[in-house]
């Protein structure tokens, strides 16, 4: 019995001190050199506000508000190390990690793509070997992107390289897992009644894309997306390379729409003049910058499309030509039977060129450019079906891509003006417009104002 309470007591007082040292440890040293150590490793000022030691349930030192970068590029609430019981005494350490609340700005990728870069092939092992990671309620904090939080589970190789990972969002709407395929990684992103995080916040009922990561190219032979009752399909290859001052990430790819709903969509674009119908359309992309959070802003894309059957809702093309009126006439609808065209897209400006509506009643070309402000710029020629002449009528389109203006111009409305003062409405006004138009191209040849 005596026995058996010298054990007990020799067990208490073991875990009365495995209390108590943590707080007799002088942590702020160790932090001190923990803090020089991670700023030479990522090549980044690292900051540790707080930290102590455990023993219970095992061994682990705990660090509080941790901040990456300059200009706080990465904020970490809590950051648990917790060392394997049975490499202490071995000289590989290997360790688990814990982080909670992660913030992640989009500068951090420069970081991580020089982190990258330094992880030369055929490293010997390290001397400290971080087997998993666990990630709680990460927050990508990204002026142009919304991500949900998310949750990670990843498994790092002797050379602490990533060897798997599932990444999850708190919603289980968003999952990607990766896992190792010889010397590369095959990536597979799932999403259900998801919201697009970049542009136009697009619902997507069901999303599976396919990748594989291999040394410096990310390779993505199938996106498969279901949106608005299409598909959205398609193939994408990203590179990337160590090379300052020079353009070293690079992207292109391949896009096809199939019978999508765009009435939602356009919708969201102007709640006063939008489309509805279904579109077809296929088109390459590319872009190229020097570091990857530029390669949006330098897209550069041409896409060919087709809307069936549809209906021009908010704007009555026929009236305005007509009736060429001096204000804008919102309100009212033009059907189609199919509206085409060729959209170009140069970083955050987009050219829609050579647009054909055809319909029972008219028949309009013409070409539109959105600028990176919104701000619209184009010029629509309408001939309305079963007038006189069947002539052309310039329309300017202006406003915003929220608020678009729809008038004839200018030279059009005078020369109509002065052909029916001449010849009188019908004939004259058509060869006034005419006319007009003639005048209005030479003026367009030496840089005139339409």
């Amino acid at each position: 019995m005596k026995k058996y309470k010298k054990i007990a007591l020799a067990l208490g007082l073991l875990i009365v001190v495995l209390f108590i040292l943590p707080f007799l440890v002088p942590m702020q040293t160790y932090l001190q050199k923990a803090e020089r150590i991670a700023s030479e490793k990522l090549g980044v000022p690292v900051t540790i506000a707080n930290g102590h030691l455990r023993f219970l349930p095992s061994p682990r030192l705990v660090a509080g508000d941790i901040v990456i970068g300059e200009n706080q590029d990465v904020k970490i609430e809590k950051l648990v190390i917790v060392p394997t019981l049975s490499s202490l005494f071995s000289e590989t350490k290997q360790i688990n990690l814990k982080v909670t609340k992660p913030i992640i700005k989009k500068t951090a990728l420069t970081i991580i793509s020089a982190l990258s870069a330094k992880s030369p092939e055929g490293a010997e092992a390290a001397a400290v070997n971080v087997s998993h990671i666990n990630i709680d309620e990460m927050q990508l904090a990204w002026p142009d992107i919304q991500l949900p939080m998310l949750n990670a589970e990843i498994v790092l190789t002797e050379l602490n390289q990533l060897d798997s990972a599932l990444i999850e969002s708190l919603d289980g709407n968003l999952k990607a897992d990766i896992v190792p395929d010889g010397d590369a990684r095959l990536i597979t992103v799932n999403a259900d009644k998801w919201t697009l995080p970049v542009g136009l916040p697009l619902l997507i009922d069901k999303a599976k894309v396919e990748m594989q990561l291999k040394g410096n190219r990310l390779t993505i032979p199938k996106i498969d997306v279901a949106l608005y009752g299409g598909k959205l399909v398609g193939d994408a290859v990203l590179t990337w390379q160590e090379n300052k001052g020079a353009e070293n990430w690079k992207a292109n790819g391949h896009l096809n729409v199939m019978n999508l709903s765009v009435k939602q969509p356009s919708s969201m674009m102007s709640r006063t003049v939008y489309l509805s119908g279904n579109l077809f359309g296929d088109g390459d992309f590319s872009a190229s910058a020097k570091e990857v959070g530029q390669l949006a802003e330098r897209l550069q894309a041409s896409f060919k499309f087709k809307i069936n059957q549809g209906i021009l809702h908010g704007l009555d093309l026929v009236k305005v030509a007509s009736l060429l009126i001096k204000q804008n006439q919102s309100g009212g609808e033009t059907q189609f039977d199919t509206f085409s065209g060729l959209l170009k897209v140069s970083g955050k400006q987009y050219h829609l060129r050579d647009l054909n509506i055809s319909s029972g009643l008219l028949a309009a070309t013409g070409q539109i450019e959105v600028k990176s402000n919104k701000q619209l710029d184009g010029v629509v020629e309408v001939k309305v079906k079963n007038s006189v002449g069947l002539v052309a009528i310039p329309l300017n389109v202006s406003g915003t891509l929220k608020d678009p203006v729809v008038l004839p111009s200018k030279m059009a409305l005078v020369g109509a003006a002065a052909g029916t003062a001449i010849l009188g409405p019908g004939v004259g006004t058509s060869l006034g417009i005419k006319a007009a138009g003639a005048v209005d191209s030479i003026k367009n040849l030496f840089g005139g104002d339409k």
